[in-house]
């Protein structure tokens, strides 16, 4: 059983950083594909920033240059720097990843339970 955990959300004021975690556990072979999407009170959820197991990462054009998606392979991890937040920014956050469990199966996609991003003064 596979399990994602995201971390870090909080209240910050605009301007102000936060640093979201994903956290991966169970029967994991491999991490293919990370994204990071969020959804706001009345809004689709939508894709942030994702990151390739080769490393390739991919931003929505709202957060280019503001947001910054990693990956520590070794603790199966991925995070996501949040810096110069924005009042449109506050969302509730939700990490979706592509794992497969063992070198011979198919691979298949997991939620969190997602983390409360709010920004306000």
């Amino acid at each position: 059983q596979v399990q994602l955990v995201e971390s870090g959300g909080g209240l910050v004021q605009p301007g102000g950083s936060l640093r979201l975690s994903c956290a991966a556990s169970g029967s994991i072979f491999s991490i293919d594909y990370v994204g990071w999407y969020r959804q706001a009170p009345g809004n689709q959820r939508e894709l942030v920033a994702s990151v390739l197991s080769g490393g390739s990462t991919n931003y929505a054009g709202s957060v280019k240059g503001r947001f910054t998606i990693s990956r520590d392979n070794a603790k199966n991890t991925v995070y996501l720097q949040m810096n110069s937040l924005k009042p449109e920014d506050t969302a509730v956050y939700y990490c979706n990843a592509d794992i497969r469990a063992t070198r011979y199966s198919g691979s298949s996609f997991y939620w969190g339970q997602g983390t409360q991003v709010t920004v306000s003064s």
